[in-house]
Parts: C-alpha cells; structure tokens; sequence
C-alpha cells in the first residue's frame, strides 16, 4: 500500500533536489584540484575557496539531499508527482547556478 504524499514531502523532495544539484559542480571542481565558488570564500559566493572546502561541501549538499529526498516519506522513482517535485527543484537552481557562476567562467554568452 502507497503511502499518502504529504505536502512538506513535497517540500523535502524538491529541496533535495536544490542540494543534490548544488554537489555537483562543488563536487567536480574540488575532485578535479579546481577552486571554487563557495559560500565560505571572500567574498561569499564570488571568492574562490580551496578543492578541499569544496569537496567537503558538496558532500554535506549531497548528505542534506540524500535526507530530505530518501528519509522524508517514501520518494519513488515510479511516482510523477515525486519525479516533477524533485526535477523542478534540480532545474531551478541549475540555471540559477548557470547565470551565477557563468558571469566568473565565461558561460553568460
């Protein structure tokens, strides 16, 4: 039997898509040896902090996605409305990332 999706499981499932999105390039820069980007550097979100920082960083984002996606109700793959929730929240601050870190990387074309 499904259980009933809640509105804060909505909640949950789409912020965890805004953290697992946000491991990503912190995730890849510091694996790579790159700077980065980071809430912790001078200025934050605008400075560049170490590979180390961002590689602990995008851990903990992937931690805190992994909890409000996996821990929060039941999150099925199968489901739509989890899918959607959880895509939205991805998208969303995928292009927000896009527009902000393009205009230090070249990417605001």
């Amino acid at each position: 039997m499904q259980e009933k999706t809640r509105w804060f499981h909505d909640v949950a499932y789409f912020f965890g898509g805004l953290f697992l999105i946000n491991a990503v390039p912190h995730l890849v820069s510091g694996v790579m040896g790159s700077p980065f980007q980071s809430p912790f550097a001078t200025p934050p979100g605008e400075g560049l902090s170490s590979s180390t920082v961002n590689v602990l960083w995008g851990m903990l984002n992937l931690a805190v996605g992994y909890l409000l996606v996996v821990r929060v109700g039941r999150f099925d793959l199968r489901r739509t409305r989890h899918v959607a929730v959880l895509g939205i929240g991805t998208l969303l601050i995928a292009l927000m990332h896009a527009r902000h870190f393009g205009q230090f990387h070249g990417g605001n074309l």
